[in-house]
């Protein structure tokens, strides 16, 4: 991407007036593969915003790669990139509102249902905004138009009204403990996945 000289000649490119990001220019590149594997395919997108005359760059060029399946029409494909702005902080909201990755859950099957239930709460945030009311932190303002995260931090006036399908909590007191009798197992234990890499200390040269 650096080289412009190793780019070859587009397969196609494409120019369109866009109501917020004005004139663009979308070339595509097709059957082309990464290095380590050459019977993977893909292809290239380099979407370039352009000045009124059409002739300058206004910022970077954005670059993408298509693989898989059949890529739609130039034409709609670079628009597909714009949702990543909401998709982004959609995930940042069921980190920090929904504590997606707070569990230590201790197989992976957990892990899948876990994440199921993300996608489940976000519509039952989006589908509650109208029924609850707004319950603002002291140092909060009131909002008319609630977040999701305000949706969220009102939904206890719901979930007292609707109650809840599991039993009532158990009088406080000596648990029983373990049954006699009753076999033990073992939890599944999987080795740390340790993203940082060590690197090398370097040797200190003395001069004599």
């Amino acid at each position: 991407m650096n080289e412009p000289t190793t780019w070859g000649e587009p397969a196609s490119v494409f120019e369109v007036d866009d109501p917020k990001l004005k004139r663009v220019r979308i070339s595509l590149w097709k059957k082309l593969h990464f290095r380590k594997a050459a019977t993977r395919s893909m292809s290239m997108i380099r979407v370039e915003r352009l000045d009124a005359q059409g002739n300058e760059r206004v910022s970077k060029p954005l670059w993408l790669a298509w693989v898989g399946e059949e890529m739609p029409p130039i034409e709609e494909v670079w628009r597909l990139y714009l949702r990543r702005f909401t998709i982004d902080h959609w995930y940042r909201f069921l980190k920090q509102r929904l504590h997606w990755t707070v569990p230590k859950l201790g197989t992976p099957k957990q892990c899948e249902r876990w994440s199921d239930l993300m996608p489940l709460m976000t519509w039952e945030l989006w589908l509650a905004r109208d029924i609850v009311t707004d319950n603002p932190l002291p140092w909060q303002k009131s909002f008319d138009k609630l977040t999701p995260g305000r949706v969220a931090q009102a939904m206890g006036g719901v979930f007292a009204v609707i109650g809840t399908p599991t039993s009532a909590p158990k009088p406080r007191g000596k648990s029983p403990g373990w049954k006699s009798g009753k076999p033990r197992t073992r939890k599944n234990r999987f080795p740390i996945v340790k993203k940082t890499v060590t690197r090398p200390r370097k040797e200190l040269s003395v001069a004599v």
